[in-house]
């Protein structure tokens, strides 16, 4: 069972959140300030208003903190090309403040981002399949091409070498 604060007791402890001075939040909360900094540490190791104070920490962290979401959002509007970037421009005349989409390389890459969120986008999956595919199939045609040519060579070596013993008349095995 979860206890609930006092009024002064969550004045207190939202006091301690802003400042993270104990003894003063006790004073804001509506303490005597000569009991203020004993009232605060005590406060502060009782269970309910330390778990409240946790919670709420965990809470403002959350929030400050980018979720998966707001962060495909954001590199969604960036692909699109609606995010700009404020760029200032010094002439003569003054400076100067234009606001310009991001370019090409930077929403192709933010389009890249997004697509690798979804492995189940199977469009660029395939292509990178089909890729690496090819790649294999020429690296294996070219291999078998250069084992093609060392065999027929040995072989016109060898044929040769057959004709030209035939022509001096000897026999293959060198007598």
């Amino acid at each position: 069972m979860k206890r609930k604060l006092t009024p002064k007791q969550q004045r207190f402890a939202d006091e301690y959140i802003e400042s993270g001075k104990k003894e003063e939040s006790a004073i804001k909360a509506g303490y005597k300030s000569r009991s203020a900094h004993s009232i605060a540490t005590e406060n502060l190791q009782k269970p309910a208003i330390k778990s409240y104070i946790d919670e709420r920490m965990a809470e403002i962290a959350s929030k400050r903190i980018m979720d998966a979401t707001e962060a495909v959002e954001l590199l969604t509007s960036i692909a699109r090309g609606e995010t700009k970037k404020t760029v200032y421009i010094g002439t003569a005349d003054g400076v100067y403040e234009k606001h310009k989409e991001a370019d090409l390389k930077t929403r192709i890459s933010a389009t890249k981002e997004i697509l690798k969120r979804y492995p189940d986008n199977n469009k660029l999956v395939e292509q990178q399949i089909r890729k690496l595919k090819a790649d294999a199939d020429i690296a294996e045609s070219k291999a078998r091409i250069m084992n093609a040519s060392t065999d027929s060579t040995e072989a016109k070596v060898s044929e040769y070498l057959d004709k030209l013993d035939d022509v001096l008349g000897g026999d293959s095995d060198g007598n």
